[in-house]
């Protein structure tokens, strides 16, 4: 516990930003993506919460299967995207 008190310490002195400070920054700078889920390459799709590069690419992939999605609740066949990660990221997703 101490030892990781000293390096959170060491991280703020040494970038000057307090770590639930950078975490809240990368939060809040979500707050305006908009990302259409029929178009978007796997580099905007990584941007939505809870998507890494192995779901955005499967996101891509039934999505050319599919010949697009044609509601947003569609996403959710894409394997590793449930319920929970779909209320998460709906509000940023667009199908225009």
């Amino acid at each position: 516990m101490k030892r990781t008190l000293a390096i959170l310490a060491m991280v703020f002195l040494v970038f000057g930003v307090h770590p639930l400070v950078a975490a809240k920054a990368r939060t809040s700078s979500s707050a305006n993506l908009v990302v259409n889920i029929n178009t978007a390459p796997v580099a905007q799709l990584v941007k939505l919460p809870g998507i890494g590069p192995k779901k955005a690419q499967r996101i891509v992939e039934l999505r050319r299967k599919l010949g697009g999605f044609k509601r947003l609740e569609d996403i959710m066949k894409v394997k590793g995207i449930g319920e929970k990660t779909f209320r998460r990221i709906r509000r940023f997703l667009t199908l225009r």
